[in-house]
């Protein structure tokens, strides 16, 4: 059959059996006579946003890069040469940023000059929307596809340092975030009042519904809808949490300096700071708080947690980076997104005071919905994201 099979690796789990997967495939004989008639060439996507859904932004970071230095090493052990396709979402907590740094941050021999990757619909325009701007991003991701099959000039042993270090990084940012999300039982009931997750799953966007299954856990949840939820409520939560404990827990172990020569030898922590900081940057607490008081008990108890990681993130990207503030260095994007806030504050305002009188009908007042659906996508532009 002239067709690619590709396996699909998605949550942490997943991409962490990807030696075991790719080993069972070649192993059947049927399968590794198609591949020769394919070129023996082997593609393998790899999703963004369930990782990160279950072990928040760092850790899924994490596993995304050690599941394609994997997948590197169990094909070329084959004699077969990877493809690795990248399922990105447009906002940080399902994989976007800046594709050609995240090229360039990719584990050796990932690329070899090859590049596949998904674009979201609400940012086609954003990317290719003028012939300029078009022409722009295609030369970041060619010459980024370029750099990245020149050798680097750096050091095996530092190298192996550095993942290591990672490795605490992941392992207590993951830590972090599933002590939150998936374990504090008060926080299912935060997510559902103090977020607009029951507009979004009313409105007709998507092409599948915004739960797996009929149930209302967060296990259940789509990324989409999750990622699109935190961004309404100005939290940006999938974008950063974690992170700050993971960094810290890292200082500590192995101290500052270990970190600063990871952060200006090695792309790929670059990547991850960097990315988290755009979104520390669109996240607003202040109007979060506002959200967080329709969740009652709930609220007083989940969103100082929120607080106090925010603000470790927060001292753990400027400390490393040498800034004074959240994107001292992009002044530009500082600039776009202190331009556009005073915008999107009355909206939010607005959309907590409908939430809070739609829900009091029982939900049943579609007046009400239909103007809180226009608050969601007045804000969905006022952000340039969704989910």
């Amino acid at each position: 059959v002239p067709l690619d099979v590709a396996p699909l690796l998605e949550t942490v789990p997943d991409l962490e059996a990807a030696p075991g997967i790719l080993e069972a495939l070649l192993e059947d004989p049927v399968y590794r006579e198609h591949l020769r008639s394919r070129g023996d060439r082997q593609i393998v996507m790899i999703g963004y946003s369930d990782s990160n859904k279950d072990g928040g932004v760092t850790a899924s970071r994490w596993a995304l890069h050690s599941a394609q230095k994997s997948v590197v090493d169990v094909l070329g052990g084959a004699g077969v040469a990877p493809t690795i396709f990248h399922g990105r979402g447009g906002t940080v907590g399902r994989g976007g940023g800046k594709t050609h740094r995240s090229v360039l941050a990719a584990p050796r021999g990932s690329v070899a000059g090859r590049l596949r990757v998904t674009e979201q619909g609400e940012i086609i325009n954003e990317k290719y929307g003028l012939p300029e701007i078009a022409q722009r991003e295609l030369e970041r991701m060619v010459g980024a596809t370029a750099l990245a099959a020149v050798p680097p000039a750096r050091s095996e042993g530092r190298e192996g340092r550095w993942e290591r270090i990672m490795q605490t990084v992941a392992r207590e940012s993951r830590r972090a975030y599933r002590s939150l999300v998936h374990e504090d039982e008060a926080f299912p009931r935060y997510f559902r009042l103090a977020t607009p997750i029951d507009v979004i799953e009313r409105m007709p966007i998507g092409s599948r519904p915004a739960s797996r299954r009929s149930g209302r856990g967060i296990e259940d949840l789509r990324a989409i809808p999750w990622v699109f939820s935190w961004m309404q409520s100005r939290h940006l939560l999938p974008g950063w949490y974690g992170l700050g404990t993971g960094v810290e827990a890292a200082v500590e172990e192995e101290g500052r300096a270990a970190m600063e020569e990871m952060l200006l030898e090695w792309p790929f922590l670059g990547s991850v700071l960097e990315d988290a900081e755009m979104a520390l940057a669109k996240a607003d607490l202040s109007i979060a708080e506002r959200y967080a008081a329709l969740a009652g008990d709930a609220g007083r108890v989940i969103l100082p947690r929120i607080r106090e990681e925010f603000r470790r993130t927060v001292a753990a990207v400027t400390e490393l980076r040498g800034r004074d503030g959240i994107l001292d260095d992009d002044p530009t994007l500082r600039r776009s997104i202190r331009l556009r806030n005073p915008y999107v504050d009355p909206m939010s305002l607005l959309q907590v005071d409908l939430l809070r009188r739609w829900r009091e009908t029982d939900r049943e007042d579609d007046r009400l919905l239909d103007a809180l659906v226009d608050t969601v996508i007045g804000i969905a532009e006022g952000m340039r994201n969704t989910g």
